[in-house]
């Protein structure tokens, strides 16, 4: 019988807590009902809890057997500073926060991976579940490695999975080497001289120069970048002024950049500081830069993605496995484990009539590939320790 078959009893109650986490996010490091809530579930079904791992972050340790191989596997739990608009009857009961990404989906896919496998105990070997905080925001996973993930829980591996509403239902896709782009972001404060809007010529307008910054910054990929690489450059922000009629002091903004190489990474933290300070300086205005630690490009591990892969197939059939042919032009600090572990990075289709993209206001999380996912997560744990 298949895994997912043998799952079928615990569907409704995995729907449930993921709707549960849905109607009560948190933003990264003050995932602390959360925390509470994932601790409280592995503790009840006999796993070992660690909490406080990466400060929020909850470890779950299940060991059987003889075996010495050690598997990892990540899922994350942190929401978004978005205000829903789904209008389901387990909407956010938290104003201003949504899960938009998923992560409530794939903290109880995780869940159910580990209630199935403390109820079957049919591994040999140790398996360490990694429910990581910030994902979206302080990079929780840096955070868990610093705070001595790897030295606390040794593991041989380490895998990830995010949802993808663009993908069909159920449709298991993996990439070899460079999956998801690197992100570096800069913090940008333009100061100048404010005034009447009557007369701009005693000012120097912050606004003007900011604009000038942000069509300047559009030409760092057309005009810096082998036209054979990839990069993106995005103003996200631009804030200036309250009053038609004042040139303001001061205009922020925050820019954010995106590559899949370190050259290219490399590049654009130097041009982007560059062209803002040169562009302020012609007109007369001063800019302040601070640089936000980004997330490095996330690089799959040849063998553990060939070796992820052969799960899937043993899983759901060829039929619904693919070969992704692009990298995500979005970031994921998964890379921060990958860098310490070999291991993979894989993406679980979850398109239904309801899809949104990620981080939109109507997103909600498919409900019905909770099961699959977590049986997937069960059958590669198990043949990861078997082949050892």
């Amino acid at each position: 019988m298949r895994t997912e078959d043998q799952m079928l009893a615990m569907k409704d109650e995995m729907i449930a807590i993921r709707r549960h986490l849905h109607e009560h996010p948190e933003l990264g490091l003050e995932e602390y009902k959360t925390s509470a809530f994932v601790a409280s579930r592995l503790a009840e079904w006999g796993w070992s809890v660690t909490t406080g791992v990466g400060q929020t972050g909850v470890v779950g340790t299940l060991s059987k057997g003889t075996g010495r191989r050690a598997i990892g596997i990540r899922a994350d739990f942190d929401a978004l500073p978005i205000d829903e608009e789904t209008n389901l009857p387990y909407s956010s009961k938290s104003p201003g926060l949504m899960h938009a990404c998923g992560h409530d989906g794939h903290t109880a896919i995780l869940l159910a991976t580990a209630k199935h496998l403390a109820e079957t105990g049919d591994f040999d070997g140790t398996i360490h579940l990694f429910f990581q905080p910030a994902e979206e925001n302080y990079g929780g996973a840096k955070l868990m490695v610093e705070d001595g993930l790897f030295e606390r829980f040794p593991c041989d591996a380490v895998f990830g999975m995010h949802n993808m509403p663009d993908l069909e239902e159920g449709v298991f896709g993996f990439k070899e080497g460079t999956l998801f782009a690197n992100a570096d972001g800069f913090n940008v404060t333009l100061t100048g001289v404010g005034g009447h809007a009557s007369t701009p010529e005693v000012t120097r307008d912050p606004i003007v120069a900011g604009a000038s910054i942000v069509l300047a910054l559009q030409t760092l990929v057309s005009r810096n970048l082998d036209p054979m690489e990839a990069g993106v450059v995005t103003v996200g922000v631009f804030q200036a002024g309250r009053a038609s009629n004042a040139i303001p002091q001061t205009a922020t903004l925050t820019v954010d950049a995106r590559a899949f190489t370190k050259e290219v990474a490399t590049l654009l933290k130097k041009r982007i500081p560059e062209v803002i300070r040169l562009q302020a300086e012609s007109f007369g205005i001063e800019a302040t830069i601070s640089e936000m630690t980004g997330y490095p490009v996330l690089v799959n591990d040849a063998a553990m993605t060939k070796f992820a892969k052969k799960i899937a197939l043993d899983t759901v059939g060829a039929e619904r496995v693919i070969d992704l042919q692009r990298s995500y032009t979005g970031s994921e600090d998964f890379s921060y484990m990958l860098e310490k572990k070999p291991g993979s990075y894989l993406v679980l289709g979850a398109k239904n009539a309801r899809s949104q993209p990620l981080h939109h206001p109507g997103y909600d999380f498919n409900d019905s590939i909770l099961l699959t996912g977590a049986a997937y997560w069960v059958d590669l744990a198990r043949a990861f320790l078997k082949a050892g």
